[in-house]
């Protein structure tokens, strides 16, 4: 993990035009997105764009890319937006409170696990997880986010609470949120304040570091003076001319499990290539290629439009491998022309304009950590 960037002159500005900020269209002639737009500013968290004070957040009102094939034939000049439309928060099984309901992003996720929820008959058993100096249970709930007291009490009551990996039903249950784990619906509760989960839309020329030697833009320019000193590093890397979702985070074991191959995150992306494609090369690609550096293929592939001279295409696959979408569309005679990372795992960019920086929701921590076993 390395600190904050260092001062001087060689550094170009990731603020001004070019490569590093500006927000492209898919297709040949596509002009920048021009001004900057976007919603209301986040509070507490990194910066956007260096640009202007802290980023905002929200549908750009042009440039950034739309999801789907557009209605007419042909990219459009703003480009595509990934990521399907937000839909409203989904409730629990039986018309029941959903866990985290408040929260702006992750409402289409769900609960992480679909359980049965019985009542035990008779006087419930303090669980042995009880703490008579804790905190109890539904409190440290609330705090965490998950939904008011009383709406915790009755999902502890339900059976939708774990303490430790044991369904906990009592309410008078107290807890040390320092020792133990909490999940509600499956999801891992992070109950540490000092861990921060932050999701950044690099651009295309920004290195995939916190510092760089040779002075190009890297992730610390877009990092608010404030959070640099959280100490927070890239889960993974997309190569320089690569744009799209990045996850920043000071949570090692998570971020070591979710680029460990043996969890296979799913990571999804755009790719234009040149047209037009021939017929079966989707198919080749799902059976796939031997690479110099061993067999590789995609989980899924699916065309999402064209127009003359370019195909705009929406692969999956969870390898992490140096380049492998690049190398897997060489391998069938169609160079990347340009390459937008869309999910990694539940978490999606959507409309989040190009270079920002947001807060990872409570809701997407916890499906993130379930992604992984956590």
């Amino acid at each position: 993990m390395t600190q904050a960037p260092r001062s001087g002159s060689g550094r170009s500005n990731p603020r001004s035009g070019g490569g590093a900020g500006g927000n492209r269209g898919f297709g040949k002639g596509s002009k920048p997105a021009s001004g900057r737009t976007g919603g209301p500013k986040s509070s507490g968290g990194p910066s956007g764009a260096p640009k202007s004070g802290g980023f905002k957040s929200g549908a750009p009102k042009s440039g950034g890319f739309k999801s789907g094939a557009p209605k007419e034939g042909g990219f459009r000049e703003g480009g595509f937006k990934p990521g399907g439309p937000r839909t409203g928060a989904p409730k629990g099984k039986g018309g029941s409170e959903r866990a985290f309901r408040n929260e702006r992003f992750g409402k289409n996720l769900g609960p992480v696990t679909k359980r049965t929820h019985t009542r035990r008959p008779g006087k419930p058993v303090i669980s042995e997880h009880h703490d008579p100096e804790g905190i109890r249970l539904q409190k440290v709930m609330a705090s965490a986010g998950v939904a008011s007291r009383r709406v915790c009490e009755e999902m502890i009551t339900e059976g939708r609470v774990e303490v430790d990996g044991e369904v906990v039903t009592e309410l008078g249950v107290r807890v040390d949120p320092k020792t133990v784990a909490i999940h509600v619906d499956g999801m891992r509760l992070q109950l540490d304040e000092t861990q921060k989960y932050y999701v950044f839309n690099k651009p295309r020329g920004v290195v995939s570091t916190m510092e760089d030697p040779e002075g190009r833009p890297c992730i610390s320019d877009y990092l608010k003076s404030t959070n640099k000193h959280e100490r927070l590093f890239h889960v993974g890397r997309l190569d320089t001319n690569t744009e799209g979702l990045l996850l920043l985070t000071n949570d090692g074991e998570l971020a070591n499990r979710l680029t460990h191959p043996s969890y296979e995150v799913p990571k999804t992306y755009l790719v234009q290539v040149r047209g037009p494609m021939a017929h079966g090369v989707g198919a080749q690609m799902r059976e796939g290629l031997e690479l110099e550096d061993g067999f590789a293929k995609v989980d899924s592939f699916r065309l999402v439009d064209s127009t003359p001279g370019h195909i705009l295409v929406e692969v999956v696959l969870h390898s992490g491998r140096n380049r492998i979408v690049r190398r897997l569309f060489d391998a069938v005679g169609h160079p990347v022309e340009r390459l937008v990372r869309t999910q990694m795992g539940p978490i999606r960019l959507g409309d989040q304009r190009q270079g920002s920086i947001r807060v990872l929701g409570r809701h997407e921590v916890g499906h993130l950590m379930a992604t992984v076993g956590l």
